[in-house]
């Protein structure tokens, strides 16, 4: 693939059309925190009938597996993949509110991925379905106020046997939809009396309002304000193994539990590389016409070399991540999934160019580009994140070269 075919340009227009009309007049709304993305992005589902489109292909997927039949053909992706129709909305609504994307991405990504694929019918079909739709938003929590990049090796939240029950305690930071979140995976240690580092990862499933679990208000940040992010925390939650993911223990024997976190991993830095993309597009679309129009020194900025060059630097990482982009799609069309390491390779370029790219507009802006009232400004917080979130580019960077070295 090396262009985007005539049925993608269309469903991207209508997208676009939609980005303009429901989310732009919200813009100032949601990048004060003062609007919540949900009912927008509820909006956008039922528009597009993505999530007639996710319940149906849910259904057909857990009718083949009540059949006995798991495997799944290339061109269903049961609302999990990376088709044009999930990664469109994705690029351009980064053109406008790229946090949407984010609380979008972890609820009917990493949350729904988590139960897909390791829940059983009955937890599929309790949970993930109504997630996929967007009738329920999703949280994945693994992130720790201790625990960041070393995620599993500084875990403290635990889960102890208590009879016919497991009694999960511990604090999680930095959530996406968070405060609001319906349905919660949470990823902690199974504590048996064991030193921490040999205790298994174990996945549960919440639903707000448990006792014990309080879900904290927004926490104020740099930039992705229209993605809630917060803390929750929890106190003796008591929960059966029906919110076990998978309902049994023997399914996290040896590092399972770590290996089933680590490919949701790989879904969410995919996923980075469409938001890249978005940012870095309308990055171009604002500097272009603004070199144009901004004259000093007698003439149009863009007649200078040095902007010139910024532009053309631009349109350089433009190509290079579409086609990281444009391999997800053929991949995702041939049925087949990207490694870790290709993932990561593929975060790591990409985040780092949207950021790159993003400052440069504010610096080609000058004084006007750190005023909040050009778009490049909130580019510029939102894209750092990018090189954080989904692994920061160091963690990237060992996953790639342990690869190599393998």
């Amino acid at each position: 693939m090396f262009e985007w075919s005539e049925e993608h340009q269309m469903i991207r227009q209508a997208v676009r059309d939609f980005v303009d009309k429901e989310v732009r007049p919200h813009r100032e709304e949601l990048e004060h925190g003062d609007l919540a993305p949900y009912d927008i992005l509820r909006k956008l589902y039922k528009t597009f009938g993505m999530d007639s489109m996710a319940a149906a292909s849910f259904d057909r997927r857990i009718a083949r597996e009540e059949a006995g039949d798991t495997g799944r053909p290339a061109s269903d992706s049961d609302g999990e993949g990376g088709g044009g129709m999930t990664l469109l909305p994705i690029i351009e609504l980064c053109k406008c509110s790229p946090g949407m994307v984010t609380a979008m991405g972890v609820s009917v990504g990493l949350a729904s991925a988590s139960i897909m694929s390791k829940g059983t019918i009955a937890q599929k079909k309790r949970w993930a379905r109504d997630i996929l739709t967007m009738d329920k938003i999703g949280a994945w929590a693994i992130t720790e106020p201790n625990s960041g990049s070393d995620a599993f090796g500084s875990m403290q939240s635990t889960a102890r046997i208590d009879g016919d029950e497991f009694v999960l305690s511990g604090s999680k930071t930095f959530i996406t939809n968070g405060p609001y979140a319906d349905t919660i995976i949470f990823i902690c240690k199974l504590d048996e009396g064991n030193p921490p580092a040999e205790r298994r990862v174990v996945q549960f499933v919440l639903d707000s309002g448990m006792p014990g679990l309080e879900q904290s208000k927004p926490l104020r940040k740099m930039g992705m304000h229209s993605s809630p992010t917060g803390m929750l925390f929890l106190d003796d939650v008591r929960v059966g193994k029906d919110r076990l993911l998978g309902e049994s223990l023997d399914a996290y024997s040896g590092k399972v539990g770590r290996d089933a976190s680590k490919a949701t991993f790989t879904i969410e830095r995919t996923g980075v590389a469409a938001m890249a993309l978005g940012m870095i597009e309308r990055c171009i679309e604002l500097c272009v016409p603004y070199a144009k129009e901004r004259v000093q020194f007698g003439q149009p900025i863009g007649n200078f070399q040095l902007i010139q060059l910024k532009l053309a630097k631009m349109e350089v990482a433009r190509l290079n991540v579409e086609n990281l982009v444009f391999r997800t799609l053929e991949m995702s069309a041939a049925g087949k999934a990207l490694g870790l390491a290709e993932a990561s390779a593929m975060k790591l370029y990409s985040a780092q160019a949207a950021t790159e790219v993003a400052l440069e507009a504010v610096q080609l802006f000058g004084g006007n580009g750190y005023m909040a009232e050009y778009e490049v400004e909130q580019l510029a917080r939102d894209a750092k994140v990018l090189q954080i979130y989904a692994g920061t580019d160091e963690i990237q960077v060992t996953h790639i070269a342990k690869a190599m070295l393998a």
